[in-house]
């Protein structure tokens, strides 16, 4: 491949053979009918080789025409297969409707969030593939479909992986547009998070917990909400005296407003800015899915190898995402308590964290994130999922060649 194409963090260069934009539907119906092997790839933000196309055709949809129609009763709306959140969100709240929830970064494409079960943060509410009703997508054979809610397959085919074919546009479900607070505060003590667990996590229309596990202690906890939030302490933590971020040492700036000054929601719940740098740059990410009735023996589960994890670690972040019905789903029939880890960027420092982190989860059933960096086995994760059979049935009917597996797919799948 002459052009060299990276991931987002850079520690992934994709082997594919050649790199195409295509700039229409037809061109691309063209390019897959033609094409051996294919892959997708987003906006890059995936820490392993899960967009991958050894020796195959890699395709980024970001040149296709934008589409963003809104329905007359502005109750969805339908978008491209290259759109991100940061192109899509703004004139959504300007015809006065939203998303439920967005990611903490704008900056991801909508597809790629889609097919991984990409998520906010909210007791209430579920990933961001959740809102999709309807699928276009390019066949293996060049063919377009559209797979509708309650058809049957359905709920396998919106978490995809890119396994049934080439998204060309989406249907989402819409809400109302909505304002919102962002309040941070400062070091929220174990015993503090143990007592008051729900009550901590339950705390506001989104909840994120922040440490880098130096010590037990939570550094900072960020509610968004849609009311203002009483003065003075929350659990013993204290507001923050400034605005935050949430990596350590991490100059704010980048981040939403915060000191529950009102704002739309879309400048509120993601974490970071459309118009600056997100996150930290230079990292490599893991995530973890639990039980939510297992939450606190997950947070000290991470805490008994914070020895380990510390020294690779920039931040942890601790979020709920409300169960769902979609079958490769993280939350599929859980709600979930999620554990994000934003590692430094040095993959053999960072793998031994990643082994020792999920020896302490091993007993509550985690299923990683699809496009971060674990090392659970394929067998055990397909053990975590009741409907993965089903999957693997449902991607080979639409894709009976294999022409959007890789060596990834295929260790998954086998």
């Amino acid at each position: 491949m002459s052009e060299r194409v990276t991931n987002w963090a850079g520690n992934i260069v994709f082997a594919a053979d050649r790199v195409h934009r295509p700039a229409s539907v037809a061109e691309l119906q063209k390019l897959v009918a033609g094409a051996e092997r294919v892959r997708v790839l987003g906006s890059g933000h995936s820490f392993n080789r899960i967009a991958d196309a050894p020796g195959g055709d890699l395709v980024s949809l970001a040149n296709l025409p934008r589409v963003i129609e809104i329905a007359a009763d502005k109750s969805q709306v339908r978008v491209d297969g290259g759109i991100r959140y940061g192109d899509l969100v703004g004139e959504l709240n300007a015809a006065g409707v939203a998303l439920h929830n967005t990611a903490s970064l704008p900056h991801i494409s909508v597809a790629g969030a889609i097919m991984t079960a990409t998520h906010g943060s909210g007791e209430r509410h579920q990933n961001l593939a959740a809102t999709v009703s309807s699928i276009e997508l390019v066949r293996a054979d060049g063919e377009r479909v559209v797979l509708r809610r309650g058809e049957p397959g359905f709920a396998g085919s919106v978490v995809g992986l890119g396994a049934l074919g080439v998204i060309t546009a989406l249907t989402l479900d819409l809400v109302p547009a909505f304002e919102i607070r962002q309040y941070v505060y400062d070091d929220l003590t174990r015993d503090s998070l143990g007592d008051h667990l729900d009550a901590v996590l339950g705390a506001g229309y989104s909840v994120s917990l922040f440490t880098n596990w130096a010590t037990t202690t939570i550094n900072h906890a960020w509610l968004k909400r849609l009311d203002e939030m009483p003065a003075g302490p929350f659990f013993g933590a204290a507001p923050a005296d400034g605005k935050r971020g949430p990596i350590p040492g991490m100059d704010p700036t980048n981040a939403t407003d915060q000191g529950g000054v009102p704002g739309p929601w879309h400048a509120r719940l993601p974490h970071f800015k459309l118009e600056f740098t997100p996150s930290s740059g230079a990292e490599l990410q893991s995530e973890y899915m639990v039980p939510r009735s297992h939450a606190l023996a997950a947070i000290d589960a991470v805490a008994s190898v914070r020895d380990q994890i510390a020294p690779v670690l920039q931040v942890n972040e601790i979020r709920t995402v409300a169960a769902d019905d979609l079958w490769l789903s993280m939350n599929y029939q859980q709600d979930s308590l999620g554990l994000h880890f934003t590692w430094i960027a040095d993959t053999e420092a960072v793998l031994p964290a990643v082994r020792a982190l999920e020896e302490a989860l091993a007993d509550l059933s985690p299923r990683p994130h699809w496009a971060k960096v674990f090392t659970m086995p394929a067998e055990t994760i397909r053990g975590r999922y009741d409907r993965f059979a089903d999957f693997t049935e449902l991607a080979a009917s639409y894709d009976p060649t294999g022409k959007f597996r890789n060596p990834w797919l295929d260790d998954l799948l086998s």
